[in-house]
């Protein structure tokens, strides 16, 4: 039945977990109750709301709840009536095991404003467990040689109850040789020992069966039996004696595993074997103190074995027997018993609400995160405490026991907080625990994606193929989840006049930007696109940057040679006099590529000719030279290959042909020389414009020699490449026909490059002359036919 203190509502006892857990002044002050253990669901403990004086009818209100992890299993609170009850049936021993008082603490709860209270419940005995004798046999061995009057220790029942519902008494079925002998120890144990009423003659009876029955106090009484069997020995007659009946001890709860308790030691009044002693704990012994102690069955030296607590036990009771060796083997006993002395050895306990708190980085100082409760299980000053938490963190706990944000929260400077709670007792010395909670701090869409730059260059080789990736953009959002989900897009841009998604596609999710054409380095070089980066959240921020995509140039276009230029199905034409001296300047290979820089520099190699030992061609100029002076002998008509090749990788060429005619020292045809270009859709700007210039001065001078027919030879520019020969004059009349076996010139005039062909008027008559000093030149020179004469 449920009962509270006489004197007051509430009993005014020194406990260690106070309301104010962190406060610098502990409060005492608690509710206690008593009850039985196996009380039925829904019975009553007590009214919590009558014992504090609370009013009835706010309970519901502020919101009355028991909020300790032990009372609220076992009891619950009416949030209308404040009525402590049973939620489930109690059983003390499954709670407290062996312990003398069984006590469970709870905390109520009120709001508005907030209080908590606590309080405890002693959990009193019933008898509902009967004694137990283990496997329920008992053997004996006894001498027919022993005396009557000798006592046999039998193993006690064990009886998990406690006060007078545990044993108290032995009884042992009729027997005319045994009797049964109780008594009590100090420590409250019952004793049953078997007394030898008269001598054994192992002849006549070899053997007993007798039923020993233990019974307890409770009520209803419960009992248990236990079938002894009697085997009766010869000799040795003698049992041990150990020097004390009663061996007493102290040590600490936190005496070290293996440290020596005491040492016993037993007498045998034999001789021999029947001398020597083996010591063990007996079956009288509680299991649980055979595990915490261990017996030398030599020495006799008791030592410690596991870990004591004072909390659990404050002492314990051995019974220690002494075997001889003698045949059969005699028993004797002594009972020790050791008292465990308390120290500060229990930190104080800290528990909180929940392990893991999440809260919003917008949070207004003062959110509410968790409860804290501290718990000593130590009494005194070892049971009394202080606590607190760092204070470089933008929290802080209020009374009673509220833990709070004390400032405002940025989730991208810390984005969780561990938090340490520290509490110590006022033990000596003192203990200290620490608990430790994590707080997340939850995100909102407060940042901007973030690219690492404004803008960024992207080199693209030109013949890329079409979808591969080119660039990748990543931009960054401090924000988390949903909030830094980002998307990527252009932004409205136009590259030629073309939407840029004719040009390019990019990935929404991971910024990668795909070429969906091939771009060409001689159509445009660059070009400039605008990337915007999303995020998802409510609502969505977002940013740009600007990619420059520079196209590389590939070495994809061969050399175009411009001058001279082979007309279809025949090779260039040139004139040299056989008076040429070493170096004399036969002509200038142009050429041109579309590429830029290492692509586009050219190298002219002669890769054939008809007298390698003649001509030579200059490797970065062009220059078409004679090697040596030209002899009688060498091949009027020679044929040079030249290649013209980039510095490209890989390197790319063209090559020209070309025919040299030799003149002799007399007049003689001359082959047209045309340098049609192949494809003049390659032609650089500075050769288009070097090609007009030479048509507008053909006709300039194609009017001065309409006009000075008749005058002397003289030398004048023109856009027929010359040579410095001697001056060799051909008759119109002759220009039909031959001149020393070879062509001589038609009645037109050609204009390489121009495409353009100009008649001659047929009444005049004019010759070509090659003056000396057109060596240096790439003209003709024309004068009127006449007796040969030498240049003014």
């Amino acid at each position: 039945m449920a009962y509270k203190n006489q004197k007051t509502r509430f009993a005014c006892n020194v406990f260690a977990c106070m309301l104010l857990v962190c406060a610098p002044d502990l409060i005492t002050g608690q509710l206690r109750y008593s009850i039985h253990e196996e009380m039925e669901e829904g019975a009553i403990v007590g009214n919590i709301a009558l014992d504090l004086g609370l009013n009835v009818r706010q309970l519901s209100a502020r919101k009355l709840r028991l909020s300790s992890d032990d009372g609220g299993r076992y009891m619950k609170v009416g949030s209308d009536n404040g009525v402590l009850s049973i939620r489930e049936r109690i059983d003390r021993e499954r709670i407290c095991r062996h312990a003398d008082v069984c006590t469970i603490y709870f905390k109520t709860t009120l709001e508005n404003p907030l209080e908590v209270y606590r309080g405890e419940v002693e959990i009193l005995d019933v008898n509902d467990n009967p004694p137990n004798f283990g496997d329920g046999s008992i053997a004996l061995q006894i001498s027919e040689a022993i005396a009557p009057g000798v006592r046999f220790r039998l193993e006690s029942a064990e009886d998990p109850d406690i006060g007078i519902n545990t044993v108290t008494a032995y009884t042992i079925s009729s027997n005319e040789h045994f009797s049964l002998k109780t008594h009590t120890t100090e420590d409250g144990i019952m004793v049953a020992e078997l007394l030898l009423e008269k001598y054994l003659d192992r002849e006549v009876q070899s053997s007993y069966q007798l039923l020993l029955t233990a019974v307890d106090g409770g009520i209803p009484q419960r009992s248990g039996t236990a079938q002894v069997l009697i085997t009766v020995l010869d000799i040795n007659d003698n049992p041990p004696v150990f020097d004390h009946d009663i061996y007493r001890s102290s040590l600490s709860e936190n005496a070290r595993q293996g440290a020596i308790v005491m040492k016993v030691n037993a007498n045998d009044a034999d001789e021999g074997m029947n001398a020597e002693l083996t010591y063990t704990f007996s079956d009288v012994a509680l299991r649980r103190a055979r595990n915490l102690f261990s017996l030398d069955p030599d020495s006799g030296e008791i030592r410690v074995e596991g870990p004591l607590d004072f909390e659990e036990a404050t002492s314990y009771s051995l019974d220690i027997q002494a075997v001889d060796h003698g045949s059969p083997a005699i028993t004797g006993h002594a009972n020790v018993l050791i008292k465990v002395i308390d120290v500060n050895d229990n930190a104080p306990e800290i528990k909180v609400t929940s392990a893991s708190n999440k809260i919003p980085e917008n949070a207004p100082p003062g959110t509410f995160i968790t409860f804290i409760d501290i718990i000593d299980r130590d009494s005194g000053e070892n049971g009394q405490f202080r606590c607190e938490i760092p204070k470089n963190v933008p929290f802080r706990i209020e009374t009673p026991s509220k833990l709070v944000t004390s400032e405002t929260l940025d989730r991208e400077e810390i984005s969780e907080y561990i938090l340490v709670i520290t509490a110590w007792d006022l033990g000596s010395p003192s203990l200290t625990s620490n608990k430790t909670i994590r707080i997340a701090i939850t995100d909102v869409n407060d940042n901007a994606p973030r690219f690492a730059a404004s803008s960024y260059n992207v080199y693209v080789m030109e013949n890329n193929a079409p979808g591969a990736s080119i660039f990748a953009l990543t931009a960054l959002d401090d924000d988390q989840e949903q909030n830094a989900y980002i998307s990527y897009s252009f932004v409205n841009n136009h590259i030629q006049n073309l939407p840029v998604s004719t040009y390019l596609t990019i990935n929404p999710i991971n910024g990668t930007i795909y070429a969906l054409r091939s771009f060409d380095y001689e159509n445009f070089k660059n070009f400039q696109i605008k990337v915007q980066a999303r995020d998802a959240g409510v609502p969505p921020l977002s940013s740009r940057a600007t990619v420059n995509v520079i196209i590389l140039d590939q070495n994809d276009n061969a050399p175009v040679i411009v001058s001279p230029s082979e007309e279809s199905g025949s090779a260039a034409a040139e004139v040299v006099p056989q008076s040429a001296r070493q170096g004399y300047l036969v002509t200038t290979i142009m050429a041109t590529d579309a590429d830029s820089g290492q692509n586009s520099r050219l190298f002219y190699q002669m890769t054939k000719s008809t007298d390698a030992t003649l001509f030579n061609v200059g490797q970065n100029s062009g220059e078409i030279r004679t090697e040596r002076n030209i002899l009688q002998s060498d091949n009027p008509l020679q044929t040079l290959v030249i290649l013209v090749k980039d510095n490209g990788q890989p390197s790319l060429s063209s090559t020209v042909t070309m025919n040299i005619r030799v003149l002799e020292n007399s007049t003689e045809g001359i082959t047209e020389s045309s340098t049609l270009m192949k494809n003049p859709e390659y032609f650089a700007d500075p050769n288009v414009y070097l090609i007009i210039i030479f048509s507008c001065t053909s006709l300039v001078f194609l009017l001065i020699i309409v006009l000075l027919i008749g005058i002397k030879c003289k030398q004048d520019r023109s856009i027929i490449q010359g040579y410095n020969t001697p001056n060799y004059c051909y008759n119109r009349g002759d220009l039909h026909g031959t001149l020393n076996g070879r062509p001589i010139m038609e009645e037109t005039l050609r204009y390489p490059g121009t495409g353009r062909v100009v008649r001659v008027p047929e009444p005049h008559q004019y010759s070509v002359c090659l003056s000396p000093e057109s060596a240096k030149s790439d003209f003709l020179f024309l004068k009127p036919c006449g007796a040969p004469t030498s240049q003014a």
